[in-house]
């Protein structure tokens, strides 16, 4: 299973988020310390302040944070969020059955059962267990990131 950009990208934020708790965070120090472009990052954004995940606040002191402790953020549940509705394979696709075995396919539900085993791997993860104590991935996500990644 292979997670979309898009999914990749807001895990990427969030953790961003969660390590500058403290203070309200900016797309383009986002953008630059997460290596991606800011177009993509406004898309993201977007999403997952209408799903709750981010708070933004605009103007000239403006950013993002987190609509809500790390701790009850599941990642589980995220990914079902953004990734729930894309078919895994053409057989999964509503009337996109273009498959001649998929009346009889028995690997459809076996590829159903891994999908559903990975969501809930991912349902035991909070974004809290993903950066506290990871020393190093504070390290990375820290304010100076951006600055070090552009004189880099």
């Amino acid at each position: 299973m292979r997670i979309t950009k898009r999914t990749n990208i807001a895990m990427r934020l969030l953790m961003f988020c969660a390590a500058n708790a403290d203070r309200l965070v900016t797309k383009t120090e986002v953008a630059e310390c997460c290596g991606t472009s800011e177009n993509h990052l406004a898309q993201v954004v977007n999403q997952l302040s209408q799903l709750d995940y981010l708070k933004t606040q605009r103007g000239r002191r403006g950013g993002l944070k987190l609509a809500r402790p790390a701790s009850d953020i599941n990642v589980g549940s995220l990914f079902r969020e953004l990734e729930g509705n894309l078919p895994l394979t053409e057989c999964f696709a509503e009337g996109e059955e273009r498959c001649p075995l998929v009346s009889s396919c028995w690997l459809r539900l076996a590829l159903a059962d891994a999908a559903e085993a990975f969501y809930q791997r991912l349902d035991e993860v909070s974004l809290d267990a993903l950066v506290c104590d990871n020393v190093d991935l504070v390290r990375l996500l820290s304010p100076s990131c951006a600055h070090a990644q552009a004189t880099a």
